[in-house]
């Protein structure tokens, strides 16, 4: 298989601000510019987490033909006291709404994603702790998280 590299390109918007930008015109904004908070690039890797294993457990889950009516992944985590300061704990906190979610069909969800399919998720467990945790709530239902 033939190598296939990504490319990212950021450009410099003044002070500490940059705008990063992939091949297929996708942008992130980190910094603050015209007064809009942008992401920190450490906080990327977290939005990366979020994104990578909430995809997963969304894709296996409708093959699963759960029917969710919303779902959501939050994501907390601690950085080291001295340089390169990187994270060494993350929590993930998985959030889904439906009226006949099965738990088993969930868990299955967050171990393969976890375990087998989210780089995101391998990669960064190759430094820092990664604990997680689910609520099945139903349609309407809100929650206040909060963490152990």
């Amino acid at each position: 298989m033939a190598e296939k590299w990504t490319k990212i390109t950021t450009a410099w918007k003044g002070g500490m601000n940059f705008i990063g930008e992939n091949e297929a015109g996708g942008q992130v904004q980190m910094g603050t510019i015209n007064d809009v908070p942008g992401v920190g690039p450490m906080q990327l890797l977290l939005v990366g987490l979020a994104g990578c294993t909430g995809m997963d457990i969304v894709s296996i889950l409708q093959k699963k033909k759960t029917e969710l009516v919303d779902f959501k992944v939050e994501v907390e985590a601690l950085r080291a006291d001295t340089y390169p300061m990187i994270w060494t704990d993350i929590k993930v906190m998985y959030l889904l709404w439906g009226e006949s979610i099965k738990t088993k069909d969930v868990e299955q969800a967050i171990n393969l994603s976890e375990e087998k399919y989210c780089s995101v998720s391998i990669m960064l467990g190759k430094s820092a702790r990664i604990k997680s945790g689910y609520r099945i709530l139903k349609p309407g239902e809100t929650t206040e998280t909060r963490s152990d």
